[in-house]
């Protein structure tokens, strides 16, 4: 697996929540040969050592026990992270308990009715019934988010809270921007997702550029993957919508550009994409 992606051209990996355990000896040895490093790790991967499914999305569950199993994850996401040299752990915080509203528009935007009335009434009903219900659920979040920081920055790991793809998880872009303000701490930093964003402008909920130059000064690193219309994402660059020349230089110099493709995509396609992307930003 590693080989293929150092073939690739990366000479960093991210470590997913699909990374089954038996595999961490095999990357730890790689790692100490100084044939990869990992540079960051999703805190869902930590599940798996439980017999429970993952449930870092449940840290704003209604249920104590399921934030305090979302918690013993991401601790162990952030042990695994300092044990492997990562930098980073990237958090999924949770999502609001709302009838789904994103796939309904996403099979609208397909059939060319996203600009229609009835999009814009069930789209303006799910706005509503999430303004009334979510701070309750972003409560939860902002409690266990507070003892996860305290826990990563004891083990100098760095945090970054990745944009959502759905409209029904948090947070919302205007949630986002509120925790980045409150947990202000270097420990803390917002990890964007451009797919996710793109579907997010698809769906006609913000502007990915303007987003992006309000926020992009607190990104400490990104999931790199186009989007094509509207919502099929982890395509490889320059293959969808996404205007990666427009966004990219609203991002820091230092923000660390980790690509997340679909597994079925071809070696050729993503290596063609690196060779573009470095053609125009560079390594």
């Amino acid at each position: 697996m590693l080989r293929e992606i150092l073939g690739l051209g990366f000479d960093q990996i991210e470590l997913g929540s699909e990374i089954r355990h038996s595999l961490l000896a095999g990357i730890q040895k790689m790692r100490e040969a100084e044939r990869v490093r990992v540079c960051s790790v999703r805190a869902a991967i930590a599940a798996s050592a439980e017999t429970h499914p993952p449930n870092v999305w449940q840290f704003a569950s209604d249920s104590a026990e399921d934030r305090e199993r979302a918690m013993r994850q991401t601790a162990q996401a952030i042990d695994l992270a300092a044990r492997l040299g990562a930098s980073f752990v990237i958090l999924e915080l949770g999502r609001v308990k709302m009838q789904p509203i994103s796939e309904l528009l996403i099979q609208m935007a397909k059939t060319g009715k996203h600009l229609s009335r009835a999009y814009v009434r069930a789209k303006l009903k799910a706005v509503q019934e999430r303004e009334r219900i979510a701070p309750r659920h972003l409560q939860r979040v902002k409690d266990c988010l507070l003892r996860a920081v305290e826990y990563a920055a004891a083990k100098t790991i760095r945090l970054g809270i990745e944009n959502r793809r759905a409209y029904e998880e948090i947070p919302s872009e205007r949630e986002l921007s509120a925790l980045l303000a409150e947990f202000s701490s270097p420990e803390v930093g917002y990890w964007h997702n451009f797919a996710h964003c793109q579907i997010k402008e698809n769906l006609a909920f913000l502007d990915h550029a303007e987003w992006l130059r309000a926020t992009g000064p607190r990104a400490v690193g990104c999931h790199v993957q186009d989007c094509k219309w509207p919502a099929s994402d982890r395509e490889p660059p320059f293959t969808g919508g996404v205007d990666f020349e427009k966004l990219v230089p609203l991002l820091p110099a230092h923000c660390l550009f980790v690509w997340e493709m679909n597994p079925h995509k071809s070696a050729t396609d993503i290596r063609r994409s690196v060779e573009i992307w470095r053609k125009r930003f560079g390594e």
